[in-house]
């Protein structure tokens, strides 16, 4: 059971804002009769505005490896690729949070505002592990520099771990692992800029409990009802 308003907005209708005020001003029903804004509905009430019913929009969960050169938004006013461009669905469905156009990996999609407010609001602390080639030779004392937290301008930038990975000598990169909680703009960008070695590639292996190990770039999956119930206790 959940509330009407919250339903009305989930469908597309209009806002969960604008839906309390059409229920306050009566033009909303729930099988015929007049409601109040703590009524709620299952999935065989209908629900009617001015008359015209309302149908409760299915909730689809995708996991997607992000390929390089696509945008994580739902539409883009200059005609490139979008993430949502890649998902087979009729559903109205969006990006939680975003990648770089040229960052890679994990990156849910849904049509749930619900979770997706889970997912990205910071007091969850949901992690995600990044796996960067940097340029040049990341020393232990660099990593402990990041592993500190680093201030910039207004913001203050602490990953929870950094990992080496391998150094290449032939072409003088080092790869590692960084796992973060909170999601600043470009963080991990800014991160390694900041200890002069620049980002070369990027790519988010796992949001939580989520990887995309089995998918190839530019492949996804629909997550099942499980997954989806463990996304929801990360609350």
């Amino acid at each position: 059971m959940e509330r009407v308003q919250k339903v009305i907005a989930e469908s597309g209708y209009c806002s969960r804002r604008k839906a309390e005020e059409l229920i306050k001003d009566n033009r909303v029903k729930v099988n015929g009769e007049p409601i109040s804004l703590g009524t709620k509905v299952s999935g065989s009430d209908i629900i009617t505005i001015d008359g015209k019913e309302i149908r409760k929009e299915i909730k689809e969960y995708y996991l997607l490896n992000k390929p390089r050169g696509v945008i994580s938004t739902s539409s883009d006013d200059k005609g490139r690729k979008t993430v949502v461009d890649l998902i087979n669905t009729d559903k109205r469905i969006y990006p939680v949070g975003r990648l770089d156009y040229d960052t890679t990996g994990a990156l849910i999609l849904t049509n749930d505002g619900e979770l997706a407010n889970i997912l990205t609001h910071p007091k969850n602390q949901i992690e995600k592990s990044y796996y960067v080639k940097v340029e040049g030779k990341v020393n232990g004392e660099e990593i402990h520099i990041l592993e500190r937290g680093i201030k910039l301008e207004n913001e203050f930038l602490k990953p929870d771990k950094v990992k080496f990975r391998k150094y290449d000598e032939k072409t003088n990169c080092t790869y590692l692992t960084i796992i973060l909680h909170e999601g600043h703009n470009h963080e991990v960008k800014k991160l390694f800029e900041y200890i002069k070695h620049p980002v070369i590639k990027l790519k988010r292996e796992s949001i939580a409990f989520l990887n995309v190990i089995d998918l190839k770039s530019g492949e996804y999956r629909k997550l099942n009802a499980k997954e989806v119930s463990k996304l929801y206790n990360l609350k």
